[in-house]
């Protein structure tokens, strides 16, 4: 009964690979590099193997001829190579590598580094444009020259305006309830001085 297409591993012994076998597959390996290089097919593959590249890996570069299917692999391979037509003059810069410069410990004193600047990276450098509009904005609101300053300002002076006429709207209604109460208490001291 074949197990389908997706296998549950759980439960299963684990499988390592012993030093032997791997002995022996190096033995191999090195018994085919032997050959190659004396049958004169592949002279660089022995470079290769001491990168670090598997057997499959070694033999795909060798495989593929000069070119850039394998990019990343044998990276470090295509500069030791003699580059062949057009490939001497284009240049490939791979942006992901970064390649530390030195520096010399006397000029380090010297500047302490003064012309070398760290790079922000893009959103470092967007939070600060941000920061500097937001605080370039404060302070044109700030000195009244926006549109939403402006309409604030007109929004402030109405309120103002309505807060004053409703202050004098208090004050008139007040002196009337005071002269309408003096009116009524003058009018009922009349009523009684003449009964008296």
């Amino acid at each position: 009964m074949p197990r389908g297409k997706y296998v549950n591993h759980k439960g299963r012994n684990r499988h390592f690979t012993s030093p032997e076998e791997l002995e022996r597959e190096r033995k191999e390996e090195l018994l085919k590099q032997r050959r190659r290089k004396e049958e004169g097919l592949d002279t660089d593959d022995e470079e290769e193997a001491v990168a670090g590249a598997s057997g499959a890996a070694a033999k795909a570069p060798a495989e593929s001829g000069d070119s850039e299917s394998g990019s990343e692999s044998d990276s470090e391979d295509d500069a030791s190579k003699k580059k062949k037509g057009v490939e001497g003059l284009i240049q490939i810069e791979n942006p992901n590598r970064v390649v530390k410069k030195t520096k010399k410990v006397t000029r380090l004193k010297e500047g302490e580094g003064a012309d070398d600047k760290p790079e922000l990276s893009r959103r470092e450098r967007e939070e600060l444009e941000k920061q500097r509009a937001r605080a370039h904005y404060q302070k044109l609101h700030a000195e009244g020259k926006t549109d939403e300053a402006r309409a604030d300002l007109a929004r402030l002076a109405l309120v103002r305006k309505q807060r004053e006429e409703a202050a004098k709207k208090r004050e008139e209604e007040l002196q009337a309830k005071e002269a309408a109460k003096a009116a009524k208490v003058e009018a009922t001291g009349k009523a009684l001085g003449k009964r008296t």
